[in-house]
This record gives C-alpha cells, structure tokens and sequence, in this order.
C-alpha cells in the first residue's frame, strides 16, 4: 500500500477524518467498472490505501468535483442514510450552451423516467415545458420520478453560461436532462446535447461537483476546470 503522500501524487485528496475520505474525482473515471475496461476510482483506492473504500455516492464518468468515500461499513450505512435522507446538500458548476441569465434562484421541475439505451428523459412531451416566471414545469406529465434542480446564472455570455446548480432530489443524469430539455444542454455532453453543435463540443463534460455540505463532517470545496 502507498503512503497517503504519494496517493496525492495521482489524486487529489480533499480532507481525511475517522471514517470517511473525500477526494476531487477527475472527469473521464468512472467511479465503478464499466465496459470500458479503464482503471475505475474504486479499483484504484483499493490498491492506494490501506482501509477498504465504500461507494457511498456517485458521480457520472464525465462529472468531476467533490466526492465522499466511505473507508468503513459503519461509516459507509450512516452517510448512505444521510444521502437518502437528502440532509446532504450538493452544490454544481455547469456550462451550458446558450444565453440563460437568471438573476435571482430559478427551479426546474420536470418529473423524470428511463428512456432508450440508458438514457433518462423527461416524463412528458417537449412542447409540454412551459417557463413561469422562473420556474420550468411539465404540463401533461405520463408519470415519472419528482425532480428538482435549483440553479442561478454565475457568468452570461452570448453562446455559454455558466450556472451553479443545487438538485434538491437526486436521479440518473438529472442535472444532464433537466438543461438539455429546457434547451440549455451541458457543453460536452454526448449523451443529452447536440454533438454536431460546434458549441457543443468539448474534451469533456464540463459539469463540476463544486461544494458537498456534509453534517458533522463539514463543508468541502473543488474548483472546476473549465
């Protein structure tokens, strides 16, 4: 096993207590094995340290930013409770295509259902979204899962924003289909935007775990790249 030194080298470490360790994913890991074959954060903690790490949340494989392990079972069912019970907030950076410029908190509320090939998509029509003031809403909703994303414009340009998000629930893909469906897609996503866009493109998925509010933790903090 490495010393906690050199795992550094590879991965930033955020902050270490009894328990739990808190890392800065990099975009472009899966947290868990895909079909890829590539090394994932899991298998790699595993050969990094000496506790045996417990998935307690995840982040997509393009998503980089603040994420919790778990380095015992007992810690890993205590803030796995704290998740479901949505006492941890989640706070995200994201860059989006387009001019949104919300000045004050704006909310998307859009029931969500799994589509085709694992994909997630809105339980409802397109043309079915209307904006009311700052609040998007489904009208005519085939059921689906609640879904609910907070958000307010950082930064507004002509072709790209850039947004800070808050889901207030927590499905697949969530933050990726709530803005590619009020037309607002995440630059870089393959999966939910348009990638014959040119504005579209990107060497990676620009969406950033940027803060994780974890209580009797703390707070922790990852700037974004982009």
């Amino acid at each position: 096993m490495r010393p906690l030194d050199q795992v550094l080298k590879s991965l930033e470490i955020l902050a270490r207590g009894p328990g739990y360790l808190v890392i800065n994913k990099p975009s472009g890991q899966s947290v868990l094995a895909d079909r890829s074959g590539a090394p994932c954060l899991i298998d790699q903690l595993k050969t990094d340290l000496t506790e045996k790490p417990y998935v307690v949340h995840r982040l997509d494989k393009g998503t980089s930013g603040v994420m919790l392990i778990a380095t015992s079972q007992e810690s890993q069912s205590r803030l796995t409770r704290a998740f479901a019970k949505r006492t941890v907030h989640k706070f995200y950076l994201a860059k989006v295509t387009g001019s949104l410029n919300v000045k004050v908190s704006a909310t998307i509320d859009l029931p969500l259902r799994k589509g085709r090939k694992s994909r997630y998509r809105v339980a409802g029509q397109r043309e079915s979204i209307h904006r009311i003031g700052n609040r998007w809403q489904l009208h005519g909703s085939d059921g689906g899962h609640p879904s609910v994303t907070r958000l307010r414009t950082l930064r507004s340009e002509a072709a790209a924003s850039l947004l800070l998000l808050k889901p207030t629930t927590g499905r697949t893909h969530q933050l990726r289909v709530h803005l590619a469906w009020i037309g607002y897609a995440i630059i870089g996503d393959p999966l939910y935007g348009n990638p014959r866009d040119p504005a579209q493109q990107a060497d990676r998925l620009h969406l950033h775990c940027h803060k994780l509010i974890v209580p009797e933790i703390g707070t922790f903090t990852a700037s974004a790249e982009f």
